[in-house]
């Protein structure tokens, strides 16, 4: 075991983006807690099952990133206060009052009354791709599916849809584009303060005209008995909107090359559609959208796997890692639909396990099972090597684009 830091350019690199999970192996075997060195700031990754779970419930290592130490300048720039200062980088007790108001909005009943009309986008997006013969899932299916249905759920105008998503997008694909890193961070910059501007006005505009959507629903608790701020507001809706539809849409993806890639998966999963609920678990296991929990800072010296972990020091959890622990999953790096449903860190673990997780699992029955439906002979239009993906370094697993072909 090495406490010798790892130098982040020989992590992330495109190899690794494109199949991160023989460095998770060796992570796992020589170094679980793994000190990694880079430019802008160092950090510990961890990546056993075991460890990660405890450390996704260790109050010393704090979510609060906006503190007196202020570390979310490491890692988000001056800029990123006005929408990453919420429940997703607080704890409790801060934590548990910001998310007991969210909470009451995604409550199983609440989400699957949406049933219907996430059946009814889906079959709107197909409409347009069915009988064409190919298709770019990505931006014609993946994308817009969860963004329509998380901005209907915050009563973002469907005019606003398409500005509000080419924000968004800017900030999910930083770092793919032929960009200087100065352009990059000012077209970042650009988006996050033309997203914040837009939401505090949609906010305004909703106490002046409350509508039956989740902001004006914000909005009355907030003034009911104060449970939010006019800032926690703009942020709250910031992290559902931006939460509600990336992870969503990047496991979509990832979902869909997984099953292509595995042939004899795919047809047990078109033999037999009742296994879809399993199949998602096993899927989101398989190949996450999230491989790393969002950071979390030592509050104080701790120790993991008698690595000594600094105060002040950024933690990575690496679920996507975690999820393909031998320990706990038999043969784990098989994608295996049947597999017994296990207790897979796909949705975080602990007092930030993932709000939106009924949402996002009724989306994606609903958006494979039509796709498998709807688009017989699905395959592959490039290799899948050749799929072009997030850049490595970026918080999120997922595909730039994903081409495709089927029988029109």
């Amino acid at each position: 075991m090495t406490e010798q830091p790892v130098p982040a350019s020989e992590l992330y690199t495109d190899a690794f983006a494109a199949d991160p999970y023989p460095t998770f192996a060796r992570l796992r075997a020589h170094a679980p807690v793994c000190p990694v060195s880079s430019p802008r700031f160092d950090s510990y990754l961890i990546t056993g099952f075991d460890d990660a779970r405890a450390a996704l419930t260790d109050p010393r290592l704090s979510k609060d990133l906006y503190g007196p130490d202020r570390h979310y300048l490491r890692l988000f720039g001056p800029n990123s206060e006005g929408l990453n200062k919420n429940m997703l980088n607080s704890d409790p007790p801060e934590h548990t009052r910001l998310r007991r108001i969210v909470s009451q909005a995604f409550a199983p009943r609440r989400i699957e009354a949406l049933r219907p009309r996430v059946a009814q986008l889906v079959e709107a997006l197909l409409d347009k791709i069915a009988p064409r013969g190919e298709a770019e899932l990505m931006g014609e299916f993946a994308i817009p599916l969860p963004m329509m249905v998380i901005s209907d759920l915050l009563g973002i105008p469907e005019t606003d849809h398409e500005r509000v998503l080419d924000w968004t997008q800017v900030i999910r694909t930083s770092g793919s584009a032929h960009r200087s890193p100065q352009e990059e961070r000012a077209a970042v910059q650009e988006a996050q303060l033309r997203l914040h501007h837009y939401l505090a006005d949609l906010v305004r505009a909703r106490r002046d005209h409350p509508a039956e959507d989740l902001i004006s629903a914000l909005i009355a608790a907030c003034d009911r008995d104060g449970a939010l701020s006019e800032a926690e507001l703009v942020t709250t809706t910031f992290l559902l909107l931006f939460a509600g539809h990336q992870t969503t849409a990047d496991f979509l993806g990832n979902a869909v090359v997984a099953l292509l890639t595995h042939p004899d998966q795919l047809d047990a999963l078109r033999a037999r559609p009742e296994l879809l609920p399993a199949a998602i678990e096993e899927l989101l296991r398989f190949d996450g959208p999230l491989p790393v929990a969002s950071p979390r800072v030592a509050a104080e010296d701790v120790e993991y796997r008698d690595v000594r972990i600094p105060r002040g020091s950024i933690v990575g959890v690496v679920l996507n890692s975690a999820n393909h622990d031998p320990a706990h999953f038999a043969d784990p790096d098989r994608l295996d639909l049947g597999r017994e449903r296990g207790p897979h860190l796909g949705f975080g673990h602990g007092v930030h396990y993932c709000l939106g997780v009924s949402l996002a699992r009724m989306e994606a029955q609903l958006a494979l099972g039509a796709l498998l439906r709807r688009l017989p002979g699905l395959r592959l239009a490039v290799p899948a090597g050749q799929l072009r993906r997030l850049p490595a370094a970026s918080p999120f697993r997922g595909l730039l684009e994903l081409p495709v072909r089927f029988d029109p």
